[in-house]
């Protein structure tokens, strides 16, 4: 049994019994080379996007406990118009989130730009990501990808997150479904540049040592060797 977290990993022993050794935790692996830093003017242009503004990003799609509600109403507590939030995907809270940010007058401060198939501009076009969930995580690919394009990043513990954020060394984490705290990680990081270099940097450095493509092919081909010698015997 292969599981996508450790914390996963855990939770299928726990409720099933199975024998620990036959439960194993790989994560998804990511292309390192097309999730990479990019020039982020250029991005922003190719967008549309406004090349002055501080520009906080989501991608995920659009389900309740990916915490999108708290991410807008981070935003709504901060009176900074120059801070522009971008939430990349859909799904089910679209149009609980166009009400939210209508109800909110954040039309010029909030903009969905719906589902996109081609993901990595639009992380090179960010200053900071931003992952709040609070259930039914692995080890998210979105953060994943983030973090190899070198963005520092917001998120929380939820699931096995913290298997590739850790506070204040590849991320920041706040308690979960909590605005304020949200809103507070985001203030340190838009009047910080030396704390978001350090962050990004970190983050990529860290996800390249074990969740890339390459690492998970390697590791799922030694699940299936070990499979088929031991059927073999």
């Amino acid at each position: 049994v292969v599981t996508t977290g450790e914390r996963l990993r855990e939770d299928v022993i726990g409720r099933t019994g199975c024998n620990p050794e036959r439960v194993l935790s790989i994560p998804t692996g990511i292309d390192h080379e097309r999730f990479a830093p990019g020039d982020r003017a250029a991005a922003r242009r190719a967008l549309e996007l406004p090349e002055d503004r501080f520009i906080v990003g989501i991608v995920a799609t659009l389900r309740s406990w990916k915490g999108h509600r708290f991410l807008v109403d981070a935003v709504a507590g901060l009176a900074d118009p120059r801070l522009l939030l971008v939430i990349v995907g859909d799904g089910p809270q679209h149009e609980a989130l166009q009400r939210q940010v209508a109800e909110a007058g954040l039309g010029e401060r909030v903009r969905l730009a719906g589902q996109r198939s081609e993901v990595p501009p639009w992380l090179q076009a960010f200053d900071a990501f931003a992952l709040p969930s609070y259930a039914n995580e692995g080890v998210p690919q979105a953060l994943i990808q983030a973090m190899l394009c070198g963005l520092p990043c917001v998120t929380t513990t939820a699931g096995a997150i913290g298997e590739i954020a850790i506070d204040g060394r590849t991320a920041l984490i706040v308690a979960q479904q909590d605005s304020a705290a949200l809103a507070e990680a985001i203030v340190r990081l838009r009047d910080d540049a030396a704390l978001r270099s350090a962050l990004g940097a970190a983050a990529r450095a860290h996800c390249l040592q074990g969740f890339t493509r390459e690492a998970m092919l390697d590791r799922m081909e030694s699940v299936f060797t070990r499979a088929v010698l031991a059927r073999s015997r």
